[in-house]
């Protein structure tokens, strides 16, 4: 496909719109199939982890914007960049709040006993709590407060949340000895993680080189 027409079409004005109802509608099926009783036959795990699928799915996104956008030479794909981040910290929160309401009655004091007694549970809420930073760091007026420098050294937190939700994901599916799905995570955003790491110290190994 001609490059051109794929950058135009990005820069559409309904290009976002088109994004935001698509990322949406995962959540609006899952809502819909709990109402219905489509989820099984224990519903409310299969919409724990369904959200949970769906934050690591855009966060696998994230994270292949900058490769894709410098790779192909497409730099509208940037745009969409926030957008995808906040879907993150949204089907993360959804995740999150499915747990603490179906797992533990919105018993507050429960959840604070829960969280540290178990590994999974403890670092998932690690990993959340690390979007919600970013997520409230997203708006550009706080990027004009904080200032470009911080800001980039903030949001390299993402970076961490892509190793907790492995981890997270990891323990979860220990219990069960079910490890492909993790694998399969864990080998896309380490490859996403390791193209960052590449890139980094791609400039420095060229300079060593060119001294020698």
């Amino acid at each position: 496909m001609n490059r051109a027409v794929v950058q135009r079409a990005l820069l559409h004005p309904l290009a976002k719109p088109l994004v935001f109802t698509v990322w949406l509608l995962p959540f609006a099926w899952l809502v819909w199939a709990a109402v219905a009783d489509r989820l099984g036959a224990n519903p409310a795990e299969a919409l724990i982890r369904g959200l949970g699928d769906w934050s690591l799915r855009a966060l696998v996104l994230v994270l292949l914007v900058t490769p894709l956008r410098t790779t192909l030479g497409m730099p509208a794909l940037a745009r969409f960049r926030r957008m995808l981040g906040l879907f993150v910290f949204f089907y993360a929160s959804m995740h999150w709040v499915a747990y603490v309401w179906f797992d533990m009655g919105f018993d507050w004091q429960a959840v604070l006993v829960d969280i540290p007694k178990r590994p999974f549970i403890l670092v998932g809420t690690l990993a959340w709590l690390m979007l919600l930073a970013l997520a409230a760091t997203s708006f550009n007026r706080v990027i004009r407060a904080l200032g470009a420098p911080r800001w980039q050294a903030l949001h390299r937190l993402v970076y961490a949340v892509a190793v907790l939700a492995v981890l997270h994901f990891f323990w979860m599916r220990a219990g069960k000895n079910d490890f492909n799905e993790v694998a399969v995570y864990a080998a896309i955003l380490g490859a996403l993680l390791g193209w960052r790491l590449w890139r980094r110290l791609r400039p420095q190994a060229s300079g060593i080189s060119s001294r020698i």
